[in-house]
């Protein structure tokens, strides 16, 4: 194999395609990126059996041929080099020579033959979104994703997509994010699957320069596509909790106030909300009171002046999990919504339809 492409395209292919790598030492060859050379294309592919991503780039072939190469230190070897053009080329049934410039570094190659066969994804069924809006819904709902393993299931986002509507829902239990946004052409069957959060934040970063991504399901993956990328993620199995049934029917008492302001007093008042210590909840006519005490630590106390409705309420939350949901939307204010200390609240955009937040509440 012998190629040659500019280094800042390669290191460019190389940041994304090394997501799929392994650092599992029991399978060396999950460590590796297949090079595969054909045509006027270099194509990088990695696995960890889980994720699988392949990356194309356009290049000089001089001699196709496939090899792989261990990724981190042909990525670091790659990075370290000045720009210019690089050569890449197998010297030998077991090494791999990279040069550019007055640089040139030899290493050893494993056998392509034992490199896992990249996931087949049927054609058709796919949907596009631009890339933009994807990163923003993904955005508002990731923070309510678990993260305890214990529960597959939860450690997913749900995406559901009903013709031209799709709603995103995560929730660990403690907290539920909600966002339904409207596609640019309604799909021509209806789509429900568990997509693993890591997966969709993973995508949404790597698809930043990218207009569009198009995603599809096969019987157990979930593939995305966008520039000359491919990133196939398992799709979770099981069935996502009814989060219909935590959303409350209506509520009582009303805070709207600037997102800004009550970030920054969450962020102060949390300083003393320690060991476990809950942020304590005050509403009372048009001042919010925010406060934590941590015993033989200290206490913090701040007001806000803020519209109000109905009557006064006091209600804890975990200040963690208040402050993701703050920082969920860029709206300039954001509503809370409650019913009792006991129920749990709801943020939202009172300027945008279609999100929430909703907080179980901590007892006091």
């Amino acid at each position: 194999m012998k190629a040659i492409l500019a280094r800042s395209e390669l290191l460019s292919a190389l940041t994304v395609v090394s997501k799929g790598t392994s650092s599992r030492t029991t399978l060396p060859i999950l460590s590796g990126i297949l090079l595969s050379a054909s045509g006027e294309t270099l194509t990088m592919q990695a696995t960890d059996l889980e994720v699988s991503v392949k990356v194309s780039a356009e290049t000089a072939v001089e001699k196709a041929g496939d090899v792989v190469v261990g990724g981190r230190l042909f990525t670091d070897i790659v990075r370290s080099m000045p720009e210019s053009a690089i050569t890449i080329e197998t010297t030998s049934s077991d090494s791999l020579t990279v040069s550019g410039g007055q640089s040139s570094f030899k290493v050893k190659t494993l056998s392509a033959e034992d490199f896992p066969k990249f996931p087949e994804v049927a054609e058709g069924g796919r949907i596009s979104l631009p890339a933009a809006d994807l990163a923003a819904v993904v955005k508002q709902v990731s923070k309510a994703v678990s993260r305890d393993e214990t529960r597959p299931v939860l450690t997913g986002m749900l995406v559901s997509i009903e013709g031209s509507s799709m709603k995103m829902v995560a929730t660990d239990s403690y907290r539920l994010a909600v966002r339904e946004s409207e596609l640019p052409e309604p799909v021509a069957e209806d789509l429900e699957v568990i997509i693993p959060g890591k997966a969709l934040e993973e995508v949404s970063r790597l698809a930043t320069d990218s207009e569009n991504v198009a995603f599809g399901v096969a019987e157990n993956q979930v593939v995305f596509e966008f520039g000359r990328t491919v990133y196939v993620s398992r799709r979770i199995d099981g069935s996502y909790p009814n989060y219909s049934q935590l959303l409350p029917s209506g509520f009582e008492s009303k805070v709207v106030v600037d997102r800004a302001e009550i970030a920054e007093a969450v962020k102060r008042v949390s300083l003393l909300a320690q060991h476990n210590a809950p942020l304590r909840f005050a509403m009372s006519e048009s001042t919010l009171t925010l406060s934590s005490m941590t015993p033989d630590v200290g206490e913090a106390v701040e007001s806000l002046m803020v519209q109000t409705e109905g009557p006064d309420i006091e209600i804890a939350f975990n200040p963690g999990f208040l402050a993701d949901g703050i920082q969920s939307t860029d709206a300039t204010t954001i509503a809370f919504q409650m019913t009792s200390p006991l129920k749990p609240a709801v943020i939202n955009d009172p300027e945008q339809e279609g999100f929430l937040y909703l907080l179980m509440p901590v007892r006091l």
